[in-house]
């Protein structure tokens, strides 16, 4: 296995080989010509890279510089033949409904000066005053841009040599589903004008009650009518209204990358279910619930059902296995799921494929050329294992399908903690620019990455990226002495005030409960290792009570229930978050909570 492999099981190493597919560039070629100075080729053989490479590592021979920064929660992203680049950034829930930068969602960077850094940072299309929440899917195609804003796929027409719509904008598909757990809809289009648009399923599982233990799945999933596949639309037709009639493929739980090859074959990511171990304690061991199920990509075809829910992909056996919610027995039984589609390719599990670029630039080195970049969101539901993800990969492929191992391409976004509360910078799109060079965007604090190669490009090699300076996969994995330490060693529990009752030793049991280092803990993984929350559970740390008063009876009571439906996070919480724990565990484990809620800082 070539590259550097953090935190993935051995038997997992043997089960990586990954297929990826084209970029959103797919349709570039239709594009209007459009007036601004493109960013320069890549710089001489021998050259050597200035700066820290925006705080990145990138493999031997390239370079990453910041193009720009602090524009919102870039999503997905395109570049024009004149080296304009369009971002698509979004807001509401998932990011705690924080205050985006004044103007519209889609933003416009130019480069005009030569120096490989936007000096033209314009917003446009609808924002916050117009009722806008910004969105994901971002395309070029026929001299127009399109962009996913809220429920719709809107069409802003570009004059000739504009960089900016003077029009208003059309809208091509309106009535898409914004409710559940994956409200977006990244989309992509052909040649031939067809618009393929992902709608993410509203739940896990299609459980009864959704990321409940033991919630049988709804038989049949009718949520599966209009969720959980790919819908296929006219981009060249105004007007059109989202319904079931138009679902071009079934069974992927939340598609957000999509791709096509130069043979014109569509691709399309799958995040891979959640809460195996946690739901299904019977079944699965805990240290299952971070392996499985593995990521996909899959090759899209009308009419074919990839599996979701009652299926899931085993990466360690290599085939796809029927789920606990309908009748699975911890992955022997196959059954329907014999009758479904098997992705062409896979990753290791949640570390979230959130965008794919095949390789078509004549200026890349050779030695990329056809191969697929993979941008990894990350990991929030691998704990109390580290989470993984928040990397760029590289996989070799031939023929459309993978020809090797992949290698970690660019890696260090997240900085100190890879959560995702508290990562740094999390990749979410990929483009390729005119030039050859990539870009990468980030949804976290909204940095763009421009990545040049300066070397020779006849000599370039595949490489991994060198180890980040700061390579903690997550807050709970730092390497120990051989003679160990004592488990509160370098706490702060000693400065938080215990409930009454509770002794600060209780306190320091639920710390290490809450951070998944005794009793197979989950909580970390959800509300962050600080307790300051993450776009799926809540901040523990501040803010008002939404399901008590705050008291210890009322967090245990809480803890013990679940939260089935919550009122503001993104995610469901299952009784004891999924884990077993003991009435004095789950008693520590509120003390704790307590207690962080009501320090001053944390």
């Amino acid at each position: 296995m070539s590259g550097r492999l953090p935190n993935i099981s051995s038997r997992y190493v043997k089960a990586l080989p990954v297929i990826a597919s084209l970029s959103a560039l797919a349709c570039l070629s239709g594009a209007a010509g459009m007036a601004a100075a493109a960013p320069p080729a890549a710089a001489a053989a021998g050259s050597a890279c200035k700066g820290d490479n925006g705080g990145i590592v990138v493999s031997p021979g390239f370079c990453a510089t910041v193009f720009a920064d602090n524009i919102g929660h870039a999503r997905h992203l395109v570049v024009a033949p004149n080296g304009v680049v369009y971002v698509n950034t979004w807001s509401g829930r998932y990011y705690k409904n924080d205050k985006p930068p004044a103007g519209g969602f889609l933003v416009a960077l130019q480069d005009t000066k030569g120096t490989g850094k936007a000096d033209v940072v314009t917003r446009f299309g609808d924002g916050v005053a117009e009722g806008s929440a910004g969105g994901t899917g971002i395309q070029l195609y026929n001299g127009a841009i399109y962009a996913e804003v809220n429920d719709r796929i809107m069409k802003y027409a570009l004059g000739p040599n504009a960089v900016l719509p003077a029009a208003k904008a059309e809208v091509i598909v309106s009535g898409m589903p914004l409710t559940g757990d994956h409200p977006m809809h990244p989309f992509i289009i052909d040649a031939n004008g067809n618009l393929f648009v992902d709608m993410g399923s509203a739940t896990n599982a299609c459980e009864v009650q959704n990321r409940m233990p033991k919630s049988p799945g709804n038989k049949p999933c009718t949520e599966k009518e209009t969720r959980a596949g790919t819908w296929k639309y006219d981009a060249n037709k105004t007007g059109q209204q989202f319904s079931p009639r138009e679902r071009y493929a079934t069974g992927d739980r939340n598609g957000e990358g999509f791709a096509i090859d130069a043979d014109g074959r569509l691709f399309v990511t799958q995040h891979g279910r959640d809460q195996l171990s946690e739901n299904w304690p019977d079944l699965y061991k805990p240290q299952d619930g971070p392996e499985l199920p593995a990521e996909e990509v899959m090759q899209l075809q009308s009419g074919a059902d990839y599996g979701w829910p009652e299926c899931y992909f085993d990466g360690f056996q290599k085939k796809l296995v029927l789920g606990p919610e309908y009748g699975g027995d911890g992955g022997k039984t196959v059954g329907l799921c014999a009758q479904r589609t098997a992705p062409v390719a896979f990753f290791p599990a949640h570390w979230a494929p959130n965008d794919l670029l095949i390789v078509t630039n004549s200026k890349f080195p050779a030695a990329y050329r056809n191969g697929a970049f993979v941008a990894f969101h990350g990991s929030w539901n691998r704990a109390p294992a580290p989470q993984g993800g928040y990397n760029v990969v590289f996989q070799p492929m031939t023929g459309g399908k993978a020809s090797g191992n992949f290698v970690v391409f660019a890696d260090g976004f997240a900085g100190a903690v890879k959560e995702p509360g508290r990562a740094a910078h999390r990749p979410s799109g990929l483009a390729s620019g005119p030039d050859g060079s990539l870009y990468i965007s980030d949804d976290e604090h909204g940095r763009i990455w421009r990545v040049t190669y300066h070397g020779s490009p006849d000599a370039a090699k595949v490489a991994a990226a060198p180890a980040p300076k700061t390579s903690g996969a997550s807050s709970n994995n730092a390497e120990l002495p051989p003679e160990g330490v004592h488990p509160d060693a370098g706490r702060q529990t000693a400065a938080l005030t215990p409930p009454p009752g509770v002794t600060k030793d209780q306190v320091a049991l639920g710390d290490r409960i809450f951070h998944g280092e005794v009793a197979n803990g989950t909580c970390a993984g959800c509300h962050g290792s600080d307790g300051r929350g993450t776009p799926v559970g809540a901040d523990l740390t501040s803010g008002p009570w939404l399901w008590s008063n705050g008291s210890l009876d009322g967090i245990i009571k809480t803890i013990t229930q679940g939260v089935p439906q919550p009122k503001q996070s993104g995610g469901a919480m299952p009784p004891m978050g999924g884990t077993p724990l003991k009435p004095d565990e789950v008693k520590a484990v509120a003390a704790y909570v307590y207690a962080i809620s009501r320090q001053k800082t944390h």
